[in-house]
């Protein structure tokens, strides 16, 4: 039987995703182009390897046995174009990045700066939760991750790279932000909050902030994106904590303003972090040359190697 690397791709996406329509949109291609492959594939394999159950996908026994194959190929194929693009110096290559969403707002004016720099390497960057990320960074999907803390239970390096402030934001004319007085996350729970889904990197320092101060944030609405966060905030739905950078734009035009209460903003920092046992490419060691080039005003950004041991 022959099975081409581009089954195996589009396969790999659809399994991932376990959606037809996410796939065709990841790979630029149609619904029915993605499902023809996998079809064909299910043919020359003599098994179905997706099965649908209501609304939802599903792999088979058969489609957990090929995708953990087609990982293992595809990956071997990375390796090799890897190899290849590091015999001509950083002419070609690529360099796969995920990053907690948080990180978007940041991260762009960097991989926009090293793109410029390194026109020839083709960068791919996946968004998504701690959860997802971690979830990623245990199957060695990608060469670099951006987090707000460094992985825990895996084994991998990280460093710091960058302050990430949480600040507390508020409605324009919310009664907190008259009469500047100083506030306490007391004052806090009184009113309505905002909050992000289980398993943000966010949501956990919230918590524990609150938790510190001996109460709980009254949570009216948990949303899964800081978007539907900041414009939850903006129309009065409640108060909420979220990186400075991601509500930079709106607090400069006045659509949020920032509470001054004690103990904020909480300090912490962008880590960059990769599997120990993963060697990095040219691609990835540049990129991290132009994470450490910018992280200056923070101390000890570039020496703060952070080892989490599994288990």
């Amino acid at each position: 039987m022959r099975y081409s690397l581009r089954q195996m791709q589009i396969f790999q996406q659809v399994a991932d995703s376990l959606s037809y329509t996410r796939a065709a949109e990841a790979l630029n291609l149609t619904q029915p182009a993605v499902f023809a492959q996998v079809r064909q594939l299910e043919e020359q394999v003599g098994q179905p390897l997706i099965e649908r159950l209501g609304k939802r996908l599903f792999l088979t026994e058969a489609g957990q046995a090929v995708l953990q194959s087609a990982r293992t190929i595809l990956g071997e194929v990375d390796a090799m174009e890897m190899r290849l693009a590091e015999l001509r110096g950083l002419a070609r290559g690529r360099l796969s990045l995920a990053v907690v969403s948080t990180a978007k707002y940041d991260l762009p004016a960097v991989i926009g700066a090293f793109s410029a720099a390194h026109p020839g390497i083709e960068v791919a960057l996946t968004v998504g939760n701690r959860r997802e990320l971690l979830a990623r960074f245990a199957q060695n999907a990608d060469d670099l991750y951006v987090l707000g803390q460094p992985p825990e239970g895996i084994d991998a390096e990280a460093e710091i790279y960058a302050e990430n402030p949480l600040v507390v934001v508020a409605p324009k004319g919310h009664p907190l932000g008259q009469g500047g007085r100083a506030l306490t996350v007391q004052d806090l729970a009184a009113y309505p909050f905002l909050t992000r889904e289980e398993g943000s990197g966010t949501r956990r320092a919230v918590e524990a902030c609150f938790a510190q101060g001996g109460v709980a944030p009254k949570v009216r609405m948990q949303l899964g994106a800081n978007e539907a966060v900041k414009q939850g905030v903006i129309a009065g739905l409640g108060l909420s904590v979220l990186s400075r950078g991601t509500v930079a734009l709106e607090l400069r035009h006045g659509y949020l303003q920032e509470l001054p209460v004690a103990g904020f903003p909480l300090m912490r920092h962008w880590y960059v972090a990769w599997p120990r046992a993963r060697r990095k490419s040219l691609a990835a060691e540049a990129f991290l040359d132009r994470l450490r080039s910018g992280a200056g005003s923070v101390p000890g950004a570039v020496v703060a190697s952070v080892a989490a041991v599994a288990g």
